[in-house]
């Protein structure tokens, strides 16, 4: 069911400098700061392009779209950028440690190009809904670059390991490598044996995939494609394939922040949910710490240092971001979709601790404190057909901007 092709990625050239002063995290996880410290590493820093800086005097002429594509078509002209000579796949490791746990984990996949079908098509399945504004700044890229620099992350079902048995073999001296700014080693081989690129194909034809990171660009290039249907390659996205088995595919919680809302009065919510008082966050934590599968769990912070518990028997196929999307934020707090979509009175952050403390300095009126979801619930979910509300998982640690880069045309 999956179509996948190797490729001719274009890669920064040793010419350009350092790899870990080129690449950068995903567009949407780049804060003020980081953005900063890419721009002062390179002049050659993808963040110019992905990310770049809106000016006044902008126009339909010269803007922030316009640049990117005119940086793209100097670098690739200097030969700052160099496209390989073969098409090929890209086996892909990162090797991290798991935050707040300090346990080591690796994770490999591969890089290469899978073929764009709409959902109803039951081949490519997402899992959560999307917000607005990311994908419509992300097509305006991509009109203007006809490049995709990020990779969509895609899971496979693949329970006997044979692509990942593929990719061990293939695994022989590192093309790439280089340590991000969590320390989290990325590894990148070239496998461009057609061989290698034959048996790959094979083994992933009968396979169903599910988007694990990346739904605003993979819709996004959808419909690029729709509106550009001869434009060559169009109809397919760069994408990392990893087997949703792998020991070292892993989910962060993001934990819910709200503010903005009118007439806020947290009594009757937590009464209707049967929340009681928590110590800290370090208690909600703790509560999380050891699985329980058969119970909804979830954290409270309110102003004043204040902390609730909410710990109650799951009912049969319920998702703890569900019910707080659906019982507390809109049926409490009467935060609506269409808020929801537009990212009004709800903000999304990663860490307790962080989304406690902007309660507590006053920048929010409550944080909603989530235990991750597992890969077997998103799984059952997308597969059924169902979605998560946005920002429902957070798959640790990212895959790099900038490691591959598919050029249309």
């Amino acid at each position: 069911m999956a179509r996948i092709y190797p490729f001719e990625a274009y890669r920064y050239a040793p010419g350009a400098g350092p790899l870990d002063t080129l690449v950068t995290q995903p567009y949407d996880k780049i804060s003020p700061a980081m953005r900063e410290r890419y721009l002062a590493l390179n002049p050659h820093n993808l963040v110019r392009i992905i990310l770049g800086e809106a000016r006044a005097e902008d126009s339909a002429a010269d803007n922030v779209y316009t640049r990117a594509a005119a940086l793209l078509g100097e670098w690739t002209r200097s030969g700052a950028l160099v496209r390989d000579a073969a098409p090929g796949f890209y086996i892909y490791s990162q090797e991290f440690t798991l935050p707040g746990t300090g346990e080591r984990f690796t994770r490999r996949g591969f890089i290469g190009l899978g073929a764009l079908e709409e959902y109803s098509a039951k081949v490519v399945h997402r899992h959560e809904q999307t917000l607005t504004g990311p994908k419509k700044d992300r097509m305006e890229l991509l009109r203007h670059t006809r490049a995709h620099f990020g990779q969509i992350f895609m899971l496979y079902p693949d329970a006997e390991g044979k692509a990942e048995a593929i990719l061990e073999e293939a695994s022989a001296g590192p093309a790439a490598e280089v340590v991000d700014e969590y320390g989290v080693t990325h590894r990148l081989w070239v496998a461009a044996s057609p061989e290698v690129t034959g048996r790959l194909q094979a083994a992933m034809a009968d396979k169903k995939l599910l988007i694990a990171d990346g739904h605003h660009r993979y819709e996004t290039a959808l419909s690029f494609y729709k509106e550009n249907g001869n434009v060559a390659g169009a109809d397919r996205v760069m994408m990392t394939f990893v087997n949703m088995y792998s020991p070292g595919l892993k989910i962060l919680a993001t934990h819910r922040v709200v503010s903005g809302v009118e007439g806020f009065e947290p009594g009757a919510m937590l009464r209707a949910m049967g929340a009681r008082e928590a110590a800290s966050v370090s208690e909600i934590a703790g509560l999380f710490r050891k699985p329980a599968p058969e119970r909804m769990r979830m954290g409270v912070a309110l102003p004043g240092g204040r902390f609730y518990a909410i710990d109650r028997a799951r009912k049969a196929g319920e998702l703890d971001v569900q019910v707080l999307h659906e019982e507390i934020l809109a049926g409490q707090l009467g935060i609506s979709e269409e808020a929801v979509r537009e990212e009004r009175c709800l903000r999304y952050v990663r860490g307790l601790e962080e989304a406690a403390g902007l309660v507590e300095k006053g920048e929010a009126q409550a944080a909603f404190l989530l235990e991750p979801v597992t890969v077997e619930q998103v799984a059952e979910v997308a597969f059924s057909g169902g979605v998560m509300p946005q920002k429902s998982t957070d798959f640790y640690p990212k895959l790099l901007s900038g490691m591959t880069i598919y050029k249309l045309g």
